[in-house]
């Protein structure tokens, strides 16, 4: 089976990290993003993705220049300009010659939704859309689906406010399409699908929808993506939290072989060539390939990107050190983004920050 996977948005909540490295292939766990998306596809009978690509399609042309990830073939779709979601969705599906059943997802979500299932539901309803949805706390800041008893769609609500929340079933963003939609994606303007095509399909009594309580979450700020990576080291999600993996103590993981002088706590993970000097401590996060924490620093609840150096003395908490970054000696950051390769000045003092500013403004 094929599917298409939506990886045109521009990431702008993560910035400054997403200037760089297109939010897609950030590492959850020393895993792109991309590949845990895809895996979790290849599970359910997909062998060929077409990745829908807009912003910054060399980073993913370099990252698989074989047009192959993970056991599932690639071909690359780049839009000549921004379509909105059924737009690109119709490029990518013209793009490969998708005559067939097909699936589509967005990039950025992470779920173990079983994907078969929806399949299943989608051809034993004779749907022509099929869509997963999701219960959420909090359904104000996504499109809310209304279904009747059998599951078919009555209604589209997006983002309605807090007052008249109708349903806390939420699209989730992987559907379940028949050919068919594609005649009804217009190819000369952007064209959403959630927006359009969906509501026009559901008229006429043809969009079911199916939902789940499997994990589900989409990375798209940086609180999310540290509780994507927090979920695989705390077991939220199963173990091992990353391909090869391997558990030196409780809740405490290892890729390759970390130099570990200091103390590290669960749930945390070490990637290959991690450097944990005496004195420092890390707790309840990744410390990626190559990266160094040095003399007497204290991580915690963060994500430390391969390459980047934790300064002696320094406190980093709830933060993300971009690829090759340097937070100085005796620095303190909190809740703060920091850019891949950026130097933090020693004993710079961060909360809830973004550096350097003028990258992220």
């Amino acid at each position: 089976m094929k599917a298409i996977v939506l990886l045109g948005g521009q990431g702008t909540r993560l910035r400054p990290l997403t200037f760089t490295t297109p939010k897609q292939l950030l590492p959850v766990v020393e895993v792109p993003m991309l590949e845990r998306v895809l895996a979790h596809l290849k599970m359910h009978g997909v062998d060929e993705a077409v990745l829908s690509l807009g912003y910054r399609p060399d980073a993913f042309f370099a990252a698989y220049p074989d047009h192959e990830a993970v056991g599932v073939r690639l071909d690359y779709a780049v839009e000549p300009e921004p379509l909105d979601t059924a737009g690109a969705i119709g490029f990518a599906a013209s793009h490969a010659g998708i005559d067939e059943t097909f699936i589509v997802v967005n990039g950025d979500v992470l779920t173990d939704m079983d994907t078969t299932a929806l399949v299943t539901f989608h051809r034993s309803h004779g749907a022509t859309a099929t869509i997963h949805l999701k219960a959420v706390d909090d359904p104000t800041r996504f499109g809310v689906v209304l279904i009747d008893d059998g599951g078919c769609v009555i209604e589209f609500v997006e983002k309605p406010p807090a007052d008249r929340v109708p349903s806390n079933l939420i699209n989730a963003g992987t559907y379940v399409l028949e050919p068919d939609v594609l005649t009804r994606i217009p190819t000369d303007r952007p064209v959403s699908i959630e927006r359009e095509t969906f509501p026009a399909l559901a008229a006429e009594g043809s969009v079911f929808a199916m939902a789940s309580d499997a994990y589900w979450l989409d990375t798209g700020t940086p609180a999310a993506y540290l509780r994507a990576n927090a979920d695989l080291l705390n077991g939220t999600r199963p173990a091992p939290p990353a391909p090869g993996a391997r558990q030196v103590a409780l809740g405490v993981w290892t890729l390759g072989a970390p130099v570990v002088r200091g103390e590290v706590h669960a749930s945390s993970l070490l990637g290959v060539g991690a450097q944990v000097a005496h004195d420092a401590t890390v707790t309840d996060s990744v410390i990626g390939a190559r990266a160094v924490v040095e003399r007497g620093a204290r991580v915690d609840a963060s994500v430390v990107l391969p390459g980047a150096r934790v300064g002696a003395g320094a406190r980093v908490s709830g933060s993300i050190l971009g690829h090759g970054c340097v937070v100085s000696e005796g620095c303190e950051l909190s809740a703060t983004v920091v850019g891949d390769g950026f130097e933090v000045p020693a004993g710079a003092r961060l909360v809830d920050a973004r550096v350097p500013a003028e990258m992220a403004s």
